[in-house]
């Protein structure tokens, strides 16, 4: 029998199915992968030390760079890390505000999720529905703080301007144009034989070994295990609002896709609570002179849950004016390094990207 050769191969950082600027180098055997290894540091790099280098509040424009999908749970975590240290007290109506926020933030994400997930397979018309529905959700966020993307919207304290004028009823308005746009996407995606062949019994994350390997999120929930922070440690609002955790059995892609399908629903049930029950009054606790501001000598942990999981922010303060030491842990480096060069192996190359993206890494995260 004649042994095929060992060729490597590199996919990324400009390959499509990539998620961001990193690289994977696979060793293959014909179009089976013998061994994975991650390579980041492409872009967005050092965000760690560059935020040591402002003061308190010009951090902000930092914290949005370490997943650009997904600025927002950065924003809150760290918000919530300095708010601690400064032992300043958030306004109800901002902390209802901010759970609207991060449940947009998540279903925008998820939106990006559906193309890239979809896409990877070869099944174009997806991307070109769900990035266009993910503009809805932009608008609302470009009507909220003048930004699409980076926001700088969360501050400690509260947030940066109140809601405008009938924002909450356009909210409301475009939920429910989601919602019917679900039953869509099952027809064209959940239900396509296409997806659910490649997406069955690939990729499997072991129930037995996900706690080890530090996963989180919606893949940790794809493993059939309960683990949601919002839910195990509640902060801002949630402890209020009445929502379900999914999880799915088996840990292959499949899994994760049903967990995520279900979580844009749950996010549109918190959204419309959040909204129905805010309070009036105050929305932000004021800095007197933010770019002055000094916060007391000490050390501080946050963690939110994420469209990705569980983000963490350890921030340490000399007392000054401008954060002394800070530490980010998230769900890229877990699910991006040791993951993916685990569950790789034995794969098909055309599965690569496939399987990164049903992982969801974000790069900067890892060189952060």
């Amino acid at each position: 029998m004649v042994r095929e050769k060992e060729t490597t191969l590199y996919i990324g950082p400009q390959h499509p199915g990539i998620t961001g600027n990193m690289m994977v180098k696979l060793k293959v055997q014909g179009d089976t992968v013998v061994s994975a290894a991650t390579h980041v540091g492409y872009l967005h790099r050092a965000f760690e030390k560059l935020i040591e280098r402002r003061n308190w509040i010009q951090a902000f424009t930092l914290l949005c760079r370490f997943c650009v999908p997904e600025p927002d749970p950065m924003e809150l975590t760290y918000a919530r890390a300095v708010e601690e240290l400064d032992n300043r007290e958030v306004p109800e109506r901002a902390k209802y505000i901010r759970v609207i926020v991060m449940e947009l933030a998540r279903m925008q994400s998820f939106m990006l999720w559906y193309a890239g997930q979809s896409g990877s397979a070869g099944l174009y018309l997806t991307p070109q529905w769900s990035v266009g529905d993910r503009n809805y959700i932009l608008d609302l966020f470009e009507d909220l703080t003048g930004g699409r993307i980076y926001h700088m919207y969360i501050w400690p304290g509260g947030v940066r301007r109140d809601l405008p004028e009938g924002w909450t009823d356009k909210t409301l308005r475009t939920m429910d144009y989601i919602e019917k746009r679900l039953d869509e996407y099952n027809k064209i995606l959940f239900d396509n034989t296409i997806f659910q062949k490649r997406a069955q019994g690939v990729g499997i994350v072991p129930k037995d070994k996900a706690i080890e390997w530090g996963v989180v999120g919606p893949v940790l929930r794809g493993t059939g295990i309960k683990s949601d922070v919002r839910i195990d440690e509640p902060y801002e609002v949630y402890d209020k609002i009445d929502f379900d955790v999914p999880t799915q059995e088996g840990g292959d892609i499949w899994a994760r896709a049903l967990v995520r399908k279900e979580e844009v629903r749950q996010s549109i049930r918190i959204i419309r609570q959040a909204i129905a029950d805010m309070p009036g009054g105050a929305y932000y606790n004021k800095v007197s002179n933010p770019m002055k501001w000094t916060v007391p000598a000490g050390q501080a942990w946050a963690k939110t849950e994420s469209v990705r999981g569980e983000i963490g922010f350890h921030v340490t303060s000399d007392g000054g004016n401008k954060p002394y030491r800070v530490h980010v842990k998230g769900a890229a480096y877990t699910h991006g390094v040791t993951v993916l060069e685990k569950i790789l192996p034995g794969q098909n190359i055309a599965d690569v990207s496939f399987i990164l993206n049903s992982l969801g890494v974000c790069p900067p995260e890892i060189e952060r």
